[in-house]
């Protein structure tokens, strides 16, 4: 897929709901499917239990079963928008690249992938600083670090993995972690409430 099959980009206020509201969803089955039974069975670590320096690579938390679902997920809710495009709302329409369903499902699962890939960064250096898994970082100025790059990381790799696949307004880069940072603190907390995470933020 090239950008060329899109030569316009889409309003970026539009297109940062809508690419907010899909990871959302997705957001939404990620989280059943974290709660439920089935997934358990894939609770493995994507790092093996390897380690660096006698620390682990990105921790325990870091499971093949977190992968399984939010993207596949993503690329649903990029192919329904894509099939149902001229059933929306016109604001949002606008919001939705004019692209085929099957086109628009890879870039889905393409953006829900690099979502998910991008916290394994920060995982590193936080497993390399002492920062356990789930817990909050030692420190006013490593805290604030994790706070900000905890809240962005995912949004800004969904976003370069758009901007690689689409042509993507230049206002998206700004809009898009404004409302991630809200829907990270919403899923956060609802895992929280879930027992899937120890702390809310």
């Amino acid at each position: 897929m090239s950008a060329a099959l899109a030569p316009l980009a889409p309003p970026a206020l539009a297109c940062a709901v809508f690419v907010s509201l899909a990871l959302a969803l997705a957001g939404v089955a990620h989280v059943a499917w974290l709660r439920s039974a089935w997934s358990r069975r894939f609770a493995v670590p994507l790092d093996g239990a390897a380690t660096w320096r006698g620390r682990p690579l990105f921790g325990a938390n870091k499971t093949w079963r977190g992968l399984m679902v939010l993207p596949p997920a993503a690329a649903l809710g990029f192919a329904g928008a894509a099939q149902f495009r001229e059933s929306l709302p016109d604001w949002l329409a606008a919001g939705v690249w004019p692209l085929p369903a099957s086109h628009m499902a890879l870039a889905g699962l393409l953006c829900g992938l690099a979502f998910m890939l991008a916290e394994l960064p920060n995982s590193l250096l936080k497993r390399q600083l002492g920062v356990a898994p789930g817990q909050a970082a030692r420190g006013p100025l490593l805290r604030l670090w994790c706070l900000v790059v905890d809240r962005v990381d995912s949004t800004l790799g969904a976003l370069i993995a758009l901007s690689l696949l689409l042509p993507l307004p230049a206002m998206a880069w700004l809009w898009v972690p404004l409302f991630g940072i809200s829907l990270h603190w919403i899923f956060s907390y609802c895992m929280y409430l879930l027992k899937l995470k120890p702390r809310p933020s």
